[in-house]
Formats: C-alpha cells, structure tokens, sequence
C-alpha cells in the first residue's frame, strides 16, 4: 500500500527570512486587510499570495477569490524567485522554541483522506470547522498549487518515543539548515534529503493516527481541494502546551449588565468578580468589560467541553447570537482583544485528556478550543502539491 506520509517532491527554503508582515500574526480579515495596506506588503509576500483578494489592488476592483488568484500567484513566484531556493526530495525537522513550549517535528506531506484497515482515516479532526473559511482555504491551495503554511498534527499514542527518534536525528545532523531568533522563539530547521535518517522518520511518522492540534481548516481545505497533500509538521513535543482561546463579543449593543442578566435568566449562576485572573481549570467563565468583570459557573458533565458551553448556553441559548456569526469571534490567550470588543469571555484551556477523551470517541469539539503552542512557523518551506507524491 502507497504511504500516506511522504517526502517534499519539489519544494522551496527560505533563504534568510521570510519578507512582508508575519503571517501567523493575523486571524481576522479585517486584521489582514490593514496589515496588507502598509506600503510594500501587497507585493511579494506570503501575506500577498494567501489573501490576493484582500490586497489594495483587489479590493478597488471589487475582485474575489478567484478572480483575484493571479494577484496571488505573482506574489508567490515572486516571493520564490528573490528569497527562496529550490529543494526536492525532502523532509524537513522543524524545531520551535518559545515560551510557549517547545516542538519538535518532521515536515513533510501528509494525504488527509488516507483511511486505515478499519476504514478511519489516519489523520483526525479534534475539532469542526468553519465551513466558509473551508472553502475560501481549498480555492487558495487549488490556485496556487503550493502549500505555504503547515497544520501540527500530534500523534494520539506514543509521542514521547517519536519526540526520542527526532532527538537523536538532529544530533547526528549537527548544524541546522535554517535558524532564526526574535521576540524570544526560536525557529531551527533540517533539511533530510533521501537516506536512512529519512527513511526512519517517516516511517514513524505514519505509524499510527494522528490528531490536528492546528490547522484544522487548512486539514479540511487539503481534502476539499482534492490533491491528497497537505503539508503538515508531525510532533509530539517535547513540550507541547495547551493555551486558553477564549470568546469576544462585538456589535452586540449589550452592556454587562445586560449579560449578567440574560445569563442569570438562563439559569446560570452568575456573580461580580475582583479577580480578573483567567480560569485555569474548566467549569468558570470570566467575563470582563471595561473595568468590570463577572465570574460564571458552567453545569459541566461528562465528556462537556467548556467552549461547547460557552457557545450553546452563553452566547447561543441566552444571548440569541449565532456563534459563528459576525458578533463573536476567537481570541487566543496570547493576543489583546479588539478594542471594539463588548466583553470577553475567558476560557478554561482543554485539558490534554479531555482532547484525547474525544479523539478516542471519534467526536469533535466546537471550532476554536484548543490552542496547541508553539505553532509551526509559516514560509520557512513550502510544498509543491500539484504533483503525485
């Protein structure tokens, strides 16, 4: 049987470092909207060639998508031609370091469809997705035919051992291909061309499922898109963390008097709060707004994760806000909210067990719960996925 885990057939390495704004910044449209508006970044950078239809020059026209995919692919051969040079054949270790935790994985392509004896596929979705954004994702690859930014998938059993075999890989190899320093990461990278270090890699690699830990939409665009490739960095440490993503409401009109009023309707206990420190266990919610801030109990039970909660009794049942509509949007712990935000709603990180708990189930936990650190850096390789593996 053809190995669902494969090599970079053609790809491109970052000579120095990767130009224009720092893709893995953004995470709303409007966000990317003004950072591609700064003088320079609508031209060749990644930026450029994942959102073509929000460039200047697009959005005077009033292009989509699609019709702004030329805008795209000139940046991208651009981008390759100035600061890439061309690979094949190969994988890639991607090491991380930050503090935010510590990865350490195999960059290489990955078919998302590939589906074991048992007919599960081996590559699983730990959460469900936004079916627009899907969409939008799967044109971009389809258009440029190049894979610039990799998903984390993280192997559900076993991890430490993998984690062991890169280990010793990277100190056979001695000097990294690629290292770069700043705001305190660290990002080191190996080129493995074809050999026996390779070999072991990927062969570990595909030895058992793995979970999205992120990038569960670029994982559904790579199959929606058709191609069997998604570029992905396998790890399992060696210190993986969890982070809280929490919810921010916007345009809703409601003060937090209003809130803690809907939700004390709702039946939800609900009281003012001091302490404005982020829940660290699941079960409370901590709302703040302005210099006031609430603290609310969530009737947890089961396999519940606090996000569902959040989403079905706060926002949905007791607010009459579509979740994944305009009024509320994703916020990592790391990043300052919006300063146009109603409130926000910190969240409990997902416990590693309750991650796997429903792994296990072959269940999916709502979109944006979970925020595995630290995430693979975007641009430092991409992937031709146009060609067969």
């Amino acid at each position: 049987m053809k190995s669902w885990v494969g090599r970079i057939r053609t790809g491109w390495v970052v000579r120095d470092t990767v130009p224009g704004p720092d893709v893995d910044e953004f995470a709303e449209p409007d966000q990317i909207t003004a950072a591609l508006a700064r003088p320079g970044a609508a031209e060749a950078t990644l930026l450029a060639a994942q959102h073509p239809h929000r460039t200047p020059v697009a959005l005077a026209r009033n292009l989509s998508l699609p019709e702004a995919l030329p805008i795209g692919r000139t940046a991208l051969n651009e981008l390759r031609a100035r600061h890439y040079r061309p690979v094949n054949d190969v994988v890639a270790l991607s090491w991380g370091d930050g503090p935010e935790g510590s990865a350490l994985g195999v960059l290489c392509i990955v078919d998302p469809a590939a589906v074991n004896a048992e007919g599960l596929t081996f590559v699983r979705h730990t959460e469900e997705v936004y079916p627009d954004v899907v969409a939008e994702r799967a044109a971009m690859l389809s258009g440029l035919g190049c894979a610039t930014s990799a998903a984390m998938l993280v192997p559900a059993t076993g991890g430490d051992l993998f984690t062991e075999l890169l280990l010793q890989a990277v100190a056979e190899l001695g000097e990294p291909t690629i290292s770069m320093t700043g705001d305190g990461h660290r990002n080191r990278m190996w080129l493995v061309g074809r050999g026996e270090v390779q070999k072991a890699v990927l062969a570990a690699a595909c030895g058992q499922s793995l979970l999205v830990a992120d990038g569960n939409h670029r994982v559904a665009a790579a199959g929606l898109a058709g191609r069997g490739s998604l570029l992905a960095l396998i790890t399992g440490g060696p210190q993986l963390r969890i982070g809280p993503i929490n919810r921010v409401l916007t345009g809703t009109g409601l003060t937090i008097d209003d809130l803690a009023q809907r939700w004390q309707q709702a039946g939800l206990e609900v009281a003012p709060a001091q302490d404005r420190t982020p829940p660290a266990v699941p079960g409370t919610v901590v709302v703040l707004a302005g210099d006031k801030a609430l603290r609310v109990r969530l009737p947890r039970s089961g396999r519940d994760i606090d996000h569902r909660l959040v989403e079905q009794l706060m926002i949905e049942g007791a607010l009459g806000l579509d979740p994944a509509g305009p009024h509320v949007r994703p916020l990592p712990g790391v990043r300052t909210p919006r300063p146009d935000a109603d409130a926000v709603l910190l969240i409990a990180p997902v416990p590693l067990a309750d991650v796997l708990a429903v792994h296990g189930a072959g269940e999916r936990m709502p979109r944006k719960a979970t925020y595995f650190t630290p995430k693979p850096r975007s641009g430092l390789l991409l992937a031709d996925i146009r060609r067969p593996r």
